[in-house]
């Protein structure tokens, strides 16, 4: 293959390679994606003139750092980047609210707690955690605390 071609072929490759980085990610795309742009200068390096060669790997160089930066800052920000990164509301999530259930309310374990695990209280399934040994599933549980979405149960 001629070298120009040969460039010009790597430098396309990376360019898909990088953008396909965005819809399946990984990192593996991106690393040959980046391994493909390391490999054009080194053709351009190796197979051009004197002051071309220097200013490909330069230009390639750069480039590589320039979409780095702009990726790092704006596409978090870009349309697209909103749908595949999580959103900020989901770190304040709660498997129920600290006024449903209340300290010393009653109900029945529905799975086995080990601790974590699944109780009825009111008719209402919800995530629960024994406070210092394991519940066997239908045995009856009592509140011990609530705290940020956290519901604590011992044996009644």
């Amino acid at each position: 293959m001629e070298p120009l071609t040969l460039y010009l072929t790597l430098l396309f490759a990376g360019f898909v390679l990088i953008g396909m980085e965005i819809f399946i990610p990984g990192g593996i795309l991106g690393i040959f994606g980046s391994a493909a742009w390391i490999s054009a200068a080194v053709v351009g390096w190796r197979n051009f003139s004197e002051p071309w060669n220097m200013l490909s790997a330069f230009a390639l160089l750069l480039f590589g750092i320039a979409t780095f930066i702009i990726w790092i800052r704006y596409f978090p920000k870009s349309r697209i980047g909103k749908g595949l990164s999580l959103k900020d509301s989901a770190a304040e999530y709660k498997s129920h609210h600290d006024d449903e259930i209340e300290v010393g309310a009653v109900g029945e374990a529905v799975s086995t707690l080990r601790p974590s695990g699944i109780a009825r209280f009111d008719g209402k399934r919800v995530d629960v955690v024994a406070d210092g040994e394991w519940i066997e599933a239908g045995q009856a549980v009592k509140v011990a605390s609530t705290s940020d979405g956290h519901i604590s149960v011992v044996k009644a």
